[in-house]
């Protein structure tokens, strides 16, 4: 299941909010915030409950009492929920105008009907004196709207090409650094009865990674995001090339048989039995390639992973990822503390990402520094591709509306399964786009 929920567009009505009342895993939430006796309160709700995401609430714990040890004048509170609780509730408290000083965000859609409801504090001030440089480049824009930043990111995922190297040993095949040394790899395991590209369309979002990278290598990294923000076409040459490169791909067998009616889990089965040479998924995946104890260790050993390939000619850089951020925080505009709250906002992200991916095996959204850490190796490369990223591409479907990732997911699926021209798929796109003004 794909590990984000950005493209959801919040309903504010209170129903439910009965249900909600003690779902709290925690009981430091009364009174409102602001004094103590003598202490400033900052509230604070996050979805790591200890027993369902131990790892990160006790990272989390860990920094609150560190900063409260730093602090003595202040008092951060909790209220855990898990994941859909929180999001519940979210909602429940914006309706009235309680949100808690600091929260979990998503970023993009989801975070859209609280910036337009002025729910939200800009963050700009949080990032001055250097912290934005800590970011890896694209993960801020993220949770950008009208040039101000509202939220923070904490989790990163990209979404390399991971490869089993004993396959491209057997074929006597490199790792392409070009999509002409990319389409002869594809070409070289279809031809010796080897599953070359293994995808689940039927989740529809797995195609739109192998058209965004398409698109970036091609059209560069603005192409794509400026037809979406409409300060371009989608109809643009280099977003329908990309298209007619994946209608190639297709044409050349490059995919799994019926990928269009395969869940990505039932995709990922065919690289896991190593039936398959190459799956393009997110970092989510690395522990099964590193530290899971379910993978046998003999499979792990198999695996590597490579940036998807330059197009001669594009205008696209071998260092541009596709990916995203995936939670962040968000300080209420509302806040009675809200300057306290942004020093412990400050505080928590440069700390969270000293601490996620060795004590939790999450990529944090801002650059590690990987000497000296006790990590497995891809980790340890990952890291340093991140840290010399020159951009992160936002999913597509998250920067667009509900209606229109739907009409760009259902496209996709349709040019995979050839009902759909590379022309028509990039025309159904740019008139839902058009409609939206």
């Amino acid at each position: 299941m794909k590990k984000k929920a950005f493209t959801a567009v919040m309903s504010m009505a209170l129903a439910g909010s009965l249900a909600l009342a003690g779902c709290s895993s925690s009981s430091e939430t009364s009174g409102d915030s602001g004094s103590n006796g003598d202490k400033t309160v900052v509230k604070m709700m996050h979805l790591w409950p200890e027993g369902s995401a131990n790892a990160q609430y006790s990272i989390v714990d860990d920094i609150i009492k560190n900063y409260e040890k730093e602090n003595p004048d202040v008092d951060i509170q909790t209220e855990i929920l898990n994941n859909e609780q929180y999001k519940e509730k979210i909602k429940v408290l914006s309706a009235s105008n309680e949100l808690p000083d600091i929260g979990i965000t998503w970023a993009a859609g989801y975070m859209q009907p609280y910036v337009d409801g002025n729910m939200f504090a800009p963050l700009d001030d949080v990032l001055e004196g250097g912290l934005k440089e800590e970011f890896v480049p694209g993960t801020l824009e993220a949770f950008t709207m009208e040039e101000k930043t509202y939220g923070l990111p904490l989790e990163l995922n990209i979404a390399p090409v991971y490869y089993n190297k004993e396959i491209f040993e057997k074929h006597n095949l490199e790792v392409p650094t070009t999509y002409d040394e990319f389409l002869n790899v594809v070409e070289t395991l279809e031809k010796n009865g080897v599953i070359p590209i293994t995808v689940g369309n039927k989740d529809r979002w797995t195609g739109s990674l192998w058209y965004m990278y398409l698109a970036d290598r091609i059209g560069g990294p603005e192409t794509l995001n400026n037809a979406i923000n409409r300060t371009g076409s989608f109809e643009d040459p280099a977003l329908v090339k990309a298209a007619e490169e994946i209608k190639k791909l297709v044409d050349m067998n490059a995919f799994v048989k019926g990928y269009n009616g395969l869940s990505n889990d039932e995709a990922k089965g065919y690289f896991m039995n190593e039936q398959a040479a190459m799956y393009v998924m997110g970092t989510w995946e690395l522990p099964n390639y590193t530290t899971s104890p379910d993978v046998a260790e003999e499979f792990k050993e198999k695996i590597g992973y490579f940036k998807f390939p330059t197009y001669e000619g594009g205008k696209g850089n071998i260092d541009s990822f596709v990916g995203g951020p995936g939670v962040g925080l968000f300080v209420s505009e509302a806040s009675k503390v809200k300057d306290e709250s942004k020093e412990f906002v400050s505080y928590l992200v440069e700390e969270w990402g000293k601490r996620s991916v060795t004590e939790a095996g999450v990529i944090p959204a801002t650059k590690v520094d990987t000497a000296g850490t006790d990590l497995a190796q891809m980790y340890i490369d990952i890291l340093d591709d991140l840290g010399n990223a020159s951009n992160i591409t936002l999913y597509a479907d998250v920067q667009m509306s509900a209606r229109v990732a739907d009409v760009h997911l259902n496209q996709i699926q349709a040019l995979f399964g050839g009902q759909s021209s590379p022309k028509e798929f990039a025309k159904t796109q740019e008139e839902a786009l058009a409609a939206e003004k």
